[in-house]
């Protein structure tokens, strides 16, 4: 593969919305307003975003042989996602999030399905993308046993690796020592308890603060603020996910950690300007004007 090679290890879901007026109460039965289905998992999410950015993007992972899978086979080709690592499983259904939306406040219940699948002994089939990658990229919605292998796997292969721990599930020291970079957000790096961690493991830590913008800690050991962009917001879905693609994106392209840290911020701002996760996430032609017009007016 040529330099910039992303290789992401992730879930793969059909987000199915139903909006409504009334939030149903134990066994009760109400009309919903609006239903729709968008292509989601956090791992496909940031897929799409490094994609548009320019990356050399593989993904592994799995989907049911079913309409969703297919559908979203078809979607992540079209979005430039090379599908070789994608295992399409007969009798399991593709992962779905059921999301139930009211008054912008929603309750979500999440049936892994083929993600559940992505086993090591998958990723053993596949281990000569993630070699011949020159990063990985790692979220939490796939089992944790995986997870471990991925990451001893691509330590022991010399490639770099992002873990973005969400949702959160408990880490141990020894794989924390052994990713490249590791972006909670502010909540997850509570649970991860980073203040308490070694130097080394602060960091490669860079926490996302949403609206406050990104922390991370210099090679002199300061914490560093990148401040976020004020932008009108319409929706926040997957600006984490924009922000992870885009950090690595510009990590595969050699950038330092500062510009790429900035760079993600930037791709971030501009997502929440649109609906929807992947549906905002930008080009690379749209973030580097955004910073164009941020530098011009400065």
């Amino acid at each position: 593969m040529n330099k910039n090679a992303v290789c992401v290890v992730g879930s793969i879901n059909m987000d199915i919305t139903v909006s409504t007026s009334k939030m149903p109460k134990q066994g009760e039965t109400v009309l919903g307003e609006k239903y729709r289905t968008y292509p989601g998992g956090k791992g496909a999410n940031q897929a799409v975003a490094a994609a548009r950015l320019g990356s050399d993007v593989t993904m592994i992972g799995a989907v049911g042989d079913d309409v969703f899978g297919k559908h979203l086979l078809t979607h992540l080709q079209q979005e430039g996602i090379q599908m070789q690592g994608v295992e399409v499983l007969g009798g399991v259904s593709t992962g779905i999030a059921n999301i139930i939306m009211m008054n912008q406040d929603n309750r979500i219940i999440v049936a892994p399905g083929a993600n559940q699948h992505v086993t090591p002994e998958m990723i053993e089939k596949k281990k000569h993308i993630i070699q011949n990658s020159d990063i990985v990229l790692l979220q939490q919605e796939i089992p944790m046993r995986t997870i471990q292998y991925v990451i001893e796997l691509a330590y022991e292969s010399g490639v770099k690796v992002v873990l973005n721990p969400a949702p959160f599930q408990p880490l141990s020291k020894s794989l924390l020592e052994k990713v490249t970079y590791i972006t909670p957000n502010e909540i997850e790096a509570e649970a991860i308890n980073i203040t308490q961690q070694n130097v080394r493991i602060q960091r490669k830590t860079i926490i996302t603060l949403g609206k406050s913008g990104v922390q991370f800690v210099n090679n002199n050991g300061e914490k560093k603020l990148v401040p976020a962009f004020l932008v009108p917001v319409k929706d926040t879905t997957g600006a984490g996910d924009t922000f992870n693609g885009a950090f690595v994106s510009q990590i595969a392209k050699g950038a330092s950690l500062h510009h790429a840290i900035s760079y993600a911020n930037a791709a971030a701002a501009l997502s929440v300007t649109k609906i929807g996760a992947q549906t905002g996430m930008p080009s690379e032609v749209e973030v580097e004007e955004f910073l164009n017009n941020q530098s011009q007016s400065d």
